[in-house]
């Protein structure tokens, strides 16, 4: 980097450019985030800033402000402060910061600030990644005599005028990032979450947009706190005409002290916009898919234990189990919850994290030597974090568990959570999972999280842990995976409730949801797709008859909603008829023949009229396949359904059209669908346009259909 004391900024990447404009000594304010500018000069770039400056009106202050990188009463800002604080008794509650520094790169700048007489330096950083993904992430140091205490230190990202309707998420156990809309009005949209995790209930991104945005259109912004922890999302709309995206950690009381000399880091908040959802959630995958840590080799399918056998471990009965997976082409077999000692149901156990000698006398050998016998890995599910009262390390260590003492908060699933900022607490789990991968042949860890945190306060203190929970456990998934590099991890938390790209940095996939029911994934797998790309998502075929919502559903459709994620199985395949097991090892085979483009190309999605039809998929970057999955949600008004648009590939390129196999769009009482009967070559253009005739489908049903590109006549 080198030191510039340019009062107008411009970094551009990934089609996108930032534009930071500052006068006097002042933190800069972000004039432009969005579409790419070009080559504009230094005196455009002014006139741009100047051309955004608001005017003097009637009964608002004499210097009328927008919003800067850290908006403050100071400034004349006179909505929620980017940072709220004070020393004891309020005082040095609205400081004012004069800029000391700044580092300019192409894609980045960094601006320091003090303001000598609150005893306060600010640095705010701001990086504009490859793919057009802007990051900013603020940090304030006490620099007084006395201590001082953050409330709330927030970055903040502005929108153009046209940002008219919000769109987040909600959600609950077993049905999480359900989308929710509303008008942007005048005023402020917050979200927020107190369960020490994102939470279920969480939006991953909080988006605002011209009205009607959608996948494929309308210009969208939206930004994710980078968080694995409490966190504060918001929109606001100003009666002065300003709107802007903020979004922090979520400081309990306390959590914020700085002591003199003390910093304060927030997370990094990750921004990103498009035309359209699938554009903005592009930027965010392709800088994923640029990481060093990014998951590399194929995806293994994987079969995870749960719903076939609970809690019943049984040496023959899961030794068949694994004959069947890998019959089917299962390359990964994963032993869940119930290994460990005094965990015969969920009452008991947590936190023991010794192979239970009653159940597996000759410990976890004897499954894993025959697991990989049969050529699969072998993985195996903890929950490091939580743990039973009814457990050997409860009784020895009531001190480890989060509670303001001398009660415990309420429990959830029977169980309570540890104090891993205790470095006592830290180094026996270390331990525990350091000794189980250096004595057993482990290949992925399932990293469980079942339930929110509350009250969570350290017992030796009484102050609140979340925030330096959180970072013990980034620290020990750090340390782990220093010591066992080839280890894979997945993140679970009662589902989906952990999924962030904090959390991400140090796993290798994500649990999406504990339902597995295709048509209630739907939803789900779509609004986790715009943040995490696929190969990041956990997407499993369940059993015959789902275990949460009792609907049935055939393998057929559970497989082409779960084909473009990481694929697994979570079933009692030893159940299921030789007919069934012949259809799943087919599609097992065809996610094994298409996953490098599944986990590579681009998700799109097409923007529906009719909401009985779900129309979505992943297009090569060189746009030279594709495959599309066209779900049936439910029976549609009209039959058939119509023509529907396939979006997302090259409109030159001639592509022709083919039933996926396995599967079937046969429903009764219908004649073929022409371009099922015959070659059919169309260009993107005609796909995008004009479309198809959907195949008529059973309601709760889907086909695949696979695109590859064919030469052109001339």
């Amino acid at each position: 980097m080198t030191v510039a004391a340019s009062r107008i900024v411009h970094l551009r990447a990934g089609g996108t450019s930032v534009v930071l404009s500052s006068s006097d000594d002042s933190l800069p304010k972000i004039v432009h985030w969005g579409a790419d500018l070009g080559e504009a000069s230094t005196d455009e770039l002014a006139s741009l800033a100047t051309a955004a400056l608001p005017q003097r009106v009637s009964g608002a202050i004499d210097l009328p402000t927008r919003a800067t990188a850290l908006p403050l009463e100071s400034e004349g800002w006179q909505h929620e402060p980017g940072l709220s604080g004070s020393r004891r008794g309020g005082v040095d509650f609205t400081p004012a910061f004069s800029v000391t520094g700044t580092q300019i790169s192409d894609t980045s700048l960094r601006v320091e600030a003090q303001d000598a007489a609150a005893g306060l330096r600010i640095a705010v950083d701001v990086a504009l990644g490859a793919s057009g993904v802007l990051r900013q992430r603020l940090a304030l140091t006490n620099t007084g005599a006395d201590d001082y205490q953050v409330a709330s230190l927030q970055a903040t990202f502005p929108l153009p005028a046209t940002a008219r309707e919000i769109l987040d998420a909600t959600g609950r156990h077993l049905k999480e990032r359900s989308p929710q809309r509303h008008a942007f009005t005048v005023g402020e949209h917050v979200r927020s979450t107190r369960r020490g995790r994102p939470g279920a209930d969480a939006t991953l991104l909080l988006w605002a947009g011209t009205p009607g945005f959608g996948f494929r259109s309308g210009t969208v912004h939206g930004i994710h706190p980078a968080w694995s922890g409490d966190h504060r999302i918001s929109a606001v709309r100003t009666a002065s005409a300003d709107a802007v995206l903020t979004a922090g950690e979520l400081l309990a009381p306390g959590e914020g002290l700085l002591e003199p000399g003390q910093t304060y880091e927030t997370p990094w908040i990750v921004g990103t916009w498009g035309e359209g959802l699938d554009e903005a959630a592009g930027r965010i995958h392709d800088e994923l898919r640029a990481r060093p840590q990014h998951p590399a080799s194929p995806r293994p399918v994987t079969l995870n234990t749960w719903e076939a056998v609970y809690f019943d471990h049984d040496l023959d009965r899961l030794s068949a189990l694994a004959d069947v997976a890998a019959s089917v082409g299962v390359e990964r077999f994963v032993l869940d919850d119930g290994w460990f000692r005094h965990r015969r149901d969920d009452t008991a156990g947590l936190g023991d994290w010794y192979v239970d000698e009653g159940v597996w006398p000759d410990g976890l050998a004897p499954i894993i030597d025959r697991v990989r016998a049969l050529g699969l890995e072998f993985g195996l599910w903890v929950e490091p974090e939580m743990v039973n009262l009814d457990s050997d390390l409860a009784r020895a260590h009531p001190d480890w568990i989060l509670h303001p003492a001398p009660r415990f908060p309420v429990s959830g699933r029977q169980q309570h959570v540890l104090d891993l900022a205790n470095p006592d607490c830290a180094a026996y789990l270390l331990e525990r999972l350091d000794s189980l991968l250096a004595e057993n042949d482990i290949a992925y860890l399932k990293w469980d999280h079942n339930r929110d945190l509350l009250e969570a306060a350290h017992p030796l203190t009484g102050r609140p842990a979340t925030h330096e929970s959180t970072l013990a456990l980034y620290a020990l998934l750090d340390e782990l995976r220093r010591r066992h590099p080839g280890v894979e991890i997945e993140s679970c938390a009662s589902g989906g409730a952990r999924v962030d790209l904090g959390i991400l940095d140090r796993t290798d996939r994500i649990w999406v949801s504990d339902c597995i029911d295709p048509l209630e994934r739907l939803d789900n797998q779509a609004y986790t797709n715009l943040l995490v790309p696929y190969e990041l998502m956990g997407q499993h075929i369940g059993s015959l008859r789902s275990h949460s919502t009792g609907r049935t559903a055939p393998v057929a459709f559970q497989a082409a909603v779960a084909l473009f994620g990481h694929l697994g199985i979570e079933a009692d395949l030893t159940a299921l008829s030789q007919a069934d097991l012949d259809e799943l090892a087919a599609w097992v085979a065809t996610y094994k023949r298409k996953r490098g483009l599944f986990h590579t190309g681009r998700s799109v999605r097409a923007d529906v009229i009719d909401p009985s039809v779900d129309i979505r998929g992943i297009v090569a970057r060189d746009a030279s396949e594709a495959v599309f999955v066209l779900t049936q949600r439910t029976a549609s008004v009209t039959l058939p359904v119509g023509r529907v648009i396939l979006p997302g590939l090259d409109p030159d390129v001639l592509y022709e059209l083919a039933l996926l196999s396995p599967g079937t769009a046969d429903g009764p009482g219908q004649s073929p669908l022409a371009w099922l009967e015959r070659p059919v070559r169309l260009t993107g253009r005609m796909l995008a346009t004009a479309g198809i005739e959907l195949p008529v489908l059973l309601p709760a049903s889907a086909a695949v259909v696979e695109l590859t590109a064919v030469p052109r006549e001339r």
